[in-house]
């Protein structure tokens, strides 16, 4: 309804212990060694989740001064992808990957729902990209994805006017994480993306259903 809005979110998962050769053995999909003559301890390593940064805004100082540059926050686990429908919020299409796969070309992996009554896509710059605005444009869809800023240049004014409208819109999606992180406890205690996609995917019926039961009370008090 709408338009749809794409947007993700890490979710944690227990930190692995493993060596410098262990990490280059999974991130090139092989299994080191001897872990595979040990298999219960190989059941309890999760081949799957990844190392990421996390970038979060640098808080202000006691003096007042901001530091010149943001945080970066080693973070590892998986992530959760989604659409959610605009006017009602929705989950219409989900994902699960590695936390350290990149959000923009999840959209062109199903991530758009094409049965939306509308053909807008708001979603940030992560997702701006000559692949994904051919794909939308070839499938009708609509790209309202934020733009980025020129290399070495100060944004155009009215980039960042238009920017600032699209984040009106495209901050809705947030409030399906705030929910599913505060209000679930959302984290992944199992091994493996199968469980992790799982759990992020009950994860996602129950916030629908949450917010179902919402709209029909204030439809019912309307």
């Amino acid at each position: 309804m709408s338009g749809q809005i794409l947007d993700a979110t890490l979710v944690a998962a227990p930190k692995q212990r493993n060596t410098n050769a262990e990490k280059e053995y999974l991130r090139e999909g092989r299994i080191p060694q001897d872990w595979q003559d040990k298999p219960s301890k190989l059941s309890h390593k999760d081949r799957h989740a990844r190392w990421t940064l996390k970038f979060t805004k640098a808080k202000r100082q006691e003096d007042g001064s901001m530091p010149a540059t943001d945080l970066a926050i080693p973070f590892f686990g998986y992530k959760s992808h989604v659409s959610i429908d605009r006017k009602y919020r929705l989950i219409r299409k989900w994902k699960t990957t590695d936390a350290a796969a990149s959000d923009g070309a999840r959209l062109r992996e199903g991530l758009l729902d094409k049965t939306n009554t509308a053909s807008t896509v708001w979603a940030d710059t992560a997702y701006r990209s000559k692949a994904n605005e051919d794909f939308m444009g070839k499938y009708g869809f609509v790209s309202k994805v934020h733009r980025k800023k020129p290399h070495l240049k100060p944004m155009p004014r009215h980039i960042q006017r238009s920017n600032a409208g699209k984040s009106v819109v495209r901050s809705r999606v947030e409030h399906v994480f705030v929910d599913q992180k505060s209000q679930m406890g959302l984290f992944i205690r199992t091994v493996g993306i199968t469980r992790a996609t799982m759990r992020i995917g009950l994860a996602n019926i129950v916030y629908n259903m949450r917010r179902f039961l919402f709209l029909k009370q204030i439809s019912s008090a309307a």
